[in-house]
């Protein structure tokens, strides 16, 4: 296997200190974040009992990001998550999310696919530039940081300005609308 696909090696010390076996050096909880959205596997081992830690501090992370109010959970899916604990569901979810990540992930990729190769009629509707521009701001929102996630040239950035950061709000908030329009009808 090659180094690029082995997982990265973090060791806890009793200090409770994360240690950065590539680099040698101590590291965070945000530089952990920041390998795992570049797309980086880590694994995180207790130093003096060889625990595998890693689905401890991935939900350390995941907290922090919801407890800053950078919500990507649903109330509703968080309660169904607690409650698949205790039922026979608990067998069933982690493979549902699993897929459902999956899913989401393939689906981000074609439809970039689609935007990005449009057949020349297409190229020439009036509208498309800003509609794929829309469409690039709302995946971003949504996929940023995900392993094969397409990122934004530095052209693309640099046109980047407060109206995107509407866009994308009034995208947040249509998504919230259609989630709780969704769990109604769960109900």
């Amino acid at each position: 296997m090659a180094d690029a696909e082995k997982p990265l090696l973090i060791k806890r010390y009793a200090s409770r200190r994360l240690y950065n076996t590539e680099t040698s050096d101590y590291v965070t909880l945000e530089d952990i974040a920041r390998f795992i959205r570049g797309g980086r596997e880590v694994q995180i081992i207790d130093l003096k009992t060889g625990d595998d830690l890693t689905r401890q501090y991935l939900l350390q992370i995941i907290a922090e990001h919801e407890s800053r109010g950078e919500n990507v959970l649903p109330l509703d899916v968080l309660t169904d998550l607690v409650r698949s604990y205790t039922t026979q569901a608990q067998s069933v979810v982690p493979q549902f999310l699993q897929m459902s990540f999956e899913m989401l992930r393939d689906g981000q990729s074609k439809m970039m696919d689609n935007f990005t190769s449009l057949p020349p009629p297409m190229a020439g509707m009036p509208g498309l530039d800003e509609m794929q521009r829309q469409q690039r701001a709302f995946m971003k929102s949504m996929m940023g940081g995900w392993p094969g996630a397409q990122e934004d040239s530095p052209e693309d950035s640099a046109k980047a300005d407060s109206s995107d950061k509407e866009e994308i709000e009034q995208i947040k908030a249509q998504l919230a609308a259609l989630e709780a329009q969704l769990s109604k009808l769960n109900k």
